[in-house]
């Protein structure tokens, strides 16, 4: 049975002691960790980071990179990023936000890198999983694609599968797909 007169007594006392201020939330040990990872961020001067919800939401964020190199030099890319209160025992949840052609990212904007799968380990960070995601818009990789069809032109036809990304960064179709411009 609860003892209401004892929750009420705990409630006063909580009250009191916060000296007219709201009472702390307690940070869980994926917050914590999180915020020392975002603190110490060294991101590349293409690569750039934002809170959307503002900075009391730091599990919720979202990457841009603009890639200064290969065959997505001059392109926009935003990713979302989820972390759970576990973190780093759980990976990320990473989407791109930016729908694009690419061998290691779907249509729908699953990004295929296996340090966010089999490969995470808690001594990973934010940092790396950043660098991780610049290097896939660098060396695109078409022996683990998630978009098949991206990786078969990819490893077939170089000229055609950069030619596929600029047409879709600019804004326009491949094949059935419409791609929103993204330079």
């Amino acid at each position: 049975m609860i003892k209401l007169f004892k929750v009420k007594e705990k409630q006063r006392e909580l009250a009191e002691n916060s000296n007219g201020k709201p009472p702390v939330k307690k940070q869980s040990a994926g917050e914590l960790r999180l915020h020392k990872d975002i603190s110490e961020l060294n991101l590349p001067k293409t690569c750039s980071i934002s809170f959307p919800n503002g900075k009391d939401d730091l599990m919720n964020f979202e990457v841009t990179i603009r890639p200064d190199d290969g065959y997505y030099l001059g392109g926009t890319f935003t990713f979302t990023f989820q972390i759970s209160s576990i973190y780093p025992h759980e990976a990320p949840k990473v989407k791109c936000k930016t729908k694009v052609y690419h061998p290691n990212i779907d249509l729908d904007g699953n990004v295929c890198l296996n340090i966010l799968r089999e490969d995470w380990k808690p001594v990973l960070n934010i940092n790396t999983i950043i660098y991780g995601l610049y290097h896939l818009f660098t060396e695109p990789n078409h022996e683990d694609p998630l978009n098949r069809e991206a990786a078969a032109v990819l490893r077939d036809n170089p000229k055609m599968f950069e030619s596929n990304v600029r047409r879709a960064m600019a804004g326009g179709y491949v094949g059935p797909t419409f791609f929103t411009r993204c330079i």
